[in-house]
């Protein structure tokens, strides 16, 4: 496959002094003034998405399922990529290097040398890299396993093409990155389980159901962590439809209910996120109907209520929640906001009543005088 038929998308990695580095051949936007020799520079992430795959329901108020096929999501640590210079040179040290380094493209075009072996399965070899423009660097993902750290060599068709990324990287230059494999979200098997109906769903025993919505709560962790709440958001409900749908026998009930305490605690604060503190309040309230003295689920409908101003629906979750944990730190210091928004409210009335009066009280001492 061609690069030109590769999914095109981008990488961001963090930089030493702020901001973010973004991997795109010919982006004129791209620095990497960093001074010092080559280091590693931080983590970045990249989503990794069954091929094919597509999102529906994209955009507030659309309530669509998420699955695709096969969707994995991946973390990465990168450095930079270091220009390699005198690559016609005879013996250089990369072309020494490359001689004992794998060829996973079947024309030497990206070559890996393992660092450190990782453990598992191979990414599964129908899944796409995305948010990436480097075909090299999808290839060499994709022949990774969880905790591997490999060294590959990227000739240009695989790297930054005739262009180059100036002005760091010159045209038709072979780069050099590092790539840590921290850990990915295979999902495949939760959205081929979405694709199934109710009935068919109903089919499968509960162990199954609660790992695919363990997956779906992970994916929107994953998403949240991103501040993509709304995607997180629809995550989230798909674990709680799987749940809430699922009947299960008395004795495995509470197993049920300990998956649907953590999805309705994440939905409670991703709707917090999203600035909808009623459904964050009705959330957390659910939370509570599973779970009374949960004090995330306290504190949640806490801060509901004091975004709402109903500050002393919002005092009775939170000393509730402050009776369960006494010395956390946020739980008290929302209780000194709420004091703090109560005290202004108390004076604001105050003042509005004395407005309103001052008339009566000034005609009044007239008619006296």
């Amino acid at each position: 496959m061609s690069s030109e038929s590769r999914p095109r998308a981008q990488v961001c990695l963090p930089r030493p002094q702020g901001g973010w580095w973004r991997l795109a051949p010919g982006d004129q936007g791209l620095l990497l003034p960093a001074p010092g020799p080559s280091s590693a520079v931080g983590r970045g992430r990249l989503d990794i998405k069954g091929w094919p795959s597509h999102r529906q329901g994209e955009g507030e108020g659309v309530e669509g399922s998420p699955c695709g096929l096969g969707h994995l999501t991946i973390e990465v640590s990168a450095q930079k990529p270091r220009v390699l210079q005198g690559d016609n040179a005879p013996q250089s040290p990369y072309q020494r290097l490359s001689r004992r380094m794998l060829d996973i493209s079947g024309d030497r075009g990206v070559l890996k040398d393992v660092i450190r072996e990782g453990a598992g399965e191979l990414v599964t070899p129908d899944a796409a890299v995305l948010d990436i423009t480097l075909w090299g660097m999808e290839l060499g993902l994709l022949s990774m396993r969880r905790g591997e750290l490999a060294r590959f060599l990227f000739k240009p068709t695989y790297a930054y093409g005739t262009l180059g990324c100036p002005p760091l990287i010159p045209p038709n230059t072979t780069v050099l990155f590092e790539i840590e494999l921290l850990d990915f979200l295979d999902s495949a098997e939760s959205d081929k389980f979405c694709a199934f109906s109710a009935e068919q769903q109903d089919q499968f025993p509960l162990q199954k159901v609660l790992k695919v919505a363990a997956t779906e709560r992970e994916f929107g962790n994953y998403l949240f962590r991103q501040n993509r709440f709304y995607d997180a958001k629809v995550r989230y409900k798909q674990a709680l439809l799987l749940l809430r749908r699922r009947s299960a026998a008395p004795e495995e009930q509470h197993l049920v209910e300990a998956a649907k305490l953590l999805v309705l605690l994440n939905l409670s604060f991703t709707y917090l996120k999203l600035e909808r503190p009623t459904t964050a309040l009705h959330y957390g309230e659910q939370a509570l109907i599973i779970d009374r003295k949960n004090a995330k689920a306290l504190f949640r409908c806490g801060q509901a209520c004091l975004l709402m101003t109903e500050y002393q629906k919002a005092r009775d979750f939170l000393v509730r929640a402050q009776k369960e944990q006494p010395f956390n730190h946020d739980i008290n210091n929302e209780l000194k906001k709420l004091a703090s928004y109560y005290r202004d409210y108390t004076d604001k009335e105050k003042e509005m009543c004395h407005r309103m009066f001052a008339p009566y009280d000034n005609g009044s001492t007239v008619g006296e005088n």
